[in-house]
């Protein structure tokens, strides 16, 4: 008897039966994988095995916690200028429960987050197509390439006094201002995505006679999606960085207005509580932004 008929892992032979062909061995039972065959060789360089350490960052947050509290009991920090974390938690408390100057903290939450969602949405809205226009055409990419190029640079601070000329006092302002600061970050993520789709995806979809919608709508679009992802990323945390300068031109209420009121009474357990909450905010929408992003462009990074 030959080793392949007493070899029980081993089928098929060199005839044409069922589930074999001439020359194929095939293994019922193939050895399993060791767990340290994934393992990655490279050890420095390679950025994608770099994902931090949840238990050291949360480390890192009870040191500086503690510094911070120990600099109040130490008498260290001058209340008067840098309240201390009592006194902080304290502040946030009354203005979460009774409110400052009328109005509470979810009002002044909701007022910020309302403006941030209209400013960032009109920035999208338009600056996509904006972008888009100018990677695939170039009358337009000649048109509007010079005034973005111009007025990119241009922090939306500047536009205040012409903001405040044109609309008045109020809420429309501090809308525009965060529309500025989201529309043109989205015109060039838009078109770095599109500058960055491979052409040899668009030659196959010429091939097999795709019309110049189609390839728009289903190789264009859905490669340029990781980059208008990433600018979304970006605006939104530049919008919300902007928020207190937009909120400074007359408005009523949001945690801006909130802080720049609190420094007007000296109270600075509220400024401090209301950075505290716009950083801890952020970090909530970029958290949302990367979780829409693992959902609506799962193919990132896989070519």
């Amino acid at each position: 008897m030959s080793n392949m008929e007493s070899n029980p892992n081993i089928s098929g032979g060199f005839g044409g039966g069922p589930g074999g062909s001439a020359g194929r061995v095939i293994e019922k039972n193939p050895p399993k994988k060791s767990p340290n065959a994934q393992r990655k060789t490279v050890t420095f360089g390679d950025g994608s095995a770099v994902t931090g350490n949840r238990l050291i960052s949360l480390a890192t947050l009870v040191v500086l916690f503690v510094i911070w509290l120990l600099s109040e009991a130490l008498g260290i920090a001058d209340p008067t200028f840098f309240p201390g974390p009592i006194e902080t938690i304290q502040g946030g408390w009354e203005l979460a429960t009774d409110g400052f100057q009328r109005v509470t903290l979810a009002e002044h939450v909701f007022a910020s987050l309302r403006r941030i969602l209209i400013g960032f949405g009109i920035g999208v809205v338009v600056g996509v197509p904006v972008g888009l226009a100018m990677g695939l055409n170039n009358t337009l990419r000649a048109i509007f390439d010079p005034l973005i190029e111009l007025f990119r640079p241009v922090p939306p601070l500047a536009f205040i006094p012409l903001l405040i000329l044109w609309f008045g006092i109020g809420e429309t302002p501090a809308v525009v201002m965060l529309f500025f600061a989201a529309f043109f970050i989205m015109v060039i993520a838009a078109r770095a995505g599109v500058t960055g789709v491979r052409l040899s995806k668009v030659h196959a979809a010429y091939s097999l006679g795709a019309s110049k919608q189609q390839i728009l709508r289903n190789v264009i679009l859905p490669n340029a999606l990781p980059e208008i992802f990433v600018g979304m990323r970006v605006a939104i945390g530049v919008c919300w960085g902007t928020l207190v300068a937009a909120e400074l031109v007359g408005a009523q209420t949001g945690l801006g207005a909130m802080i720049w009121t609190a420094r007007t009474f000296f109270r600075n357990e509220l400024v401090v509580f209301g950075i505290i909450i716009i950083g801890v905010i952020g970090v909530i929408l970029d958290l949302i932004m990367r979780k829409a992003e693992e959902r609506f462009i799962p193919w990132r990074g896989r070519g």
